[in-house]
């Protein structure tokens, strides 16, 4: 990802504008999600209870 410095523009506005590129990329989630090997039965068993969790929200 790069980011240029604008005319007329600081250094702390490209540094905003970066970490703000990088949260709507969502580079840094998918970094913390690959961090570690998650296997595929343990990705089935979480989104169940993910599913079931918000299947309950919706009912309460």
């Amino acid at each position: 990802m790069t980011v240029k410095l604008r005319p007329g523009e600081s250094q702390e506005m490209l540094l905003k504008r970066f970490r703000k590129e990088v949260a709507t990329a969502r580079i840094l989630s998918t970094y913390r999600k690959k961090r570690w090997f998650v296997s595929r039965s343990e990705l089935r068993r979480k989104a169940k209870k993910k599913a079931i969790r918000k299947a309950k929200q919706r009912i309460a």
